[in-house]
């Protein structure tokens, strides 16, 4: 089994019939998601995998990310299970890129989507080096640090830094609600 991929456009002329996962943590679900996506954090996947074997055995599954490079992961990673599964080409920013709509419940939240988390982060970790190396050099380390970790990111296409992030609580599904997804998808694998 080689993972596939479908264009933000195919996609959306075939949502009726896919079964939408996306794997970005609650808080960037939260902040816009295709309409009738199913929320499973790349981190729970393997939580899933017993519900999602049924449902693609029922219909195709599109994973879903920000840029797709989490979905290509999640793809992988369903693929090693015996599971068939297809990536969004450019994820939920190609989705809008392309016109097409993004849910933004009314109660979102205020968590940042990832991207922006890193680049708080990031940028933070950097002005405390350069701030703190005005007194004690070695503090400089800690920007050449983070640069090159970004630099390392961009080339790789994964990132350290949103891997940590990822897994602080606000970050994290409530077990009520991953409980809730996880029913929803095994209804939909009995179907």
């Amino acid at each position: 089994m080689t993972p596939t991929s479908l264009a933000p456009d195919q996609a959306h002329a075939r949502l009726h019939e896919l079964t939408v996962i996306d794997v970005r943590t609650p808080g960037e679900y939260a902040s816009g998601h295709i309409v009738g996506a199913h929320n499973v954090p790349l981190d729970h996947l393997d939580a899933a995998v017993p519900v999602l074997k049924p449902a693609a055995e029922r219909g195709d599954l599109v994973m879903v990310c920000a840029s797709g490079a989490r979905s290509a992961q999640a793809c992988a990673t369903l693929i090693a299970h015996g599971i068939s599964a297809a990536t969004l080409t450019g994820g939920t920013t190609a989705w809008s890129r392309h016109g097409h709509d993004l849910h933004r419940p009314a109660d979102a939240g205020g968590v940042w989507p990832m991207d922006r988390q890193v680049r708080f982060v990031a940028g933070s970790l950097v002005l405390v080096g350069l701030a703190v190396g005005q007194r004690r050099s070695v503090a400089r380390w800690l920007s050449v640090g983070v640069a090159g970790g970004l630099v390392y990111s961009a080339v790789s296409g994964s990132c350290a830094m949103a891997r940590v992030l990822a897994k602080l609580p606000l970050n994290q599904p409530r077990a009520a609600d991953l409980d809730a997804t996880l029913a929803t998808l095994a209804a939909i694998g009995q179907q």
